[in-house]
């Protein structure tokens, strides 16, 4: 039962769709953070409306917390380098797969020459 996990959990699409779901999360936690913590603030913040020119610069970081979009953008990055570490350590746990060598069929050249003496019969 043991082997047969293992050889269930070491397939190649099991560990793709495990990346990808794992990426996506992490990827979905960058959207949101940017939506959430950069995005809203700017366009909901009512003193940027009412602002003239000359405030406009330093009312634009209010209530924008670019640190948890940089958080999440560094959380991102380290998940892909863990799973990058693990994915190498998965391919080297998966056996090898042996190809058949396929039958050496004949070459151009013995076609050509059978179609010849086809032809001249």
């Amino acid at each position: 039962m043991l082997k047969e996990l293992k050889a269930f959990l070491l397939r190649g699409n099991i560990v793709d769709l495990a990346v990808a779901v794992i990426i996506g999360g992490a990827f979905a936690a960058i959207i949101q953070s940017f939506v959430n913590d950069i995005i809203t603030p700017l366009i909901l913040n009512p003193a940027l409306k009412a602002a003239n020119v000359e405030n406009i610069s330093k009312l634009a970081w209010n209530g924008v917390t670019y640190g948890n979009f940089l958080s999440a953008v560094i959380n991102f990055l380290i998940i892909g380098t863990s799973l990058f570490f693990v994915v190498k350590a998965v391919e080297k746990a998966m056996p090898k797969k042996v190809e058949e060598a396929a039958p050496a069929g004949p070459t151009q050249e013995e076609l050509l020459a059978e179609i010849r003496d086809l032809l001249k019969k």
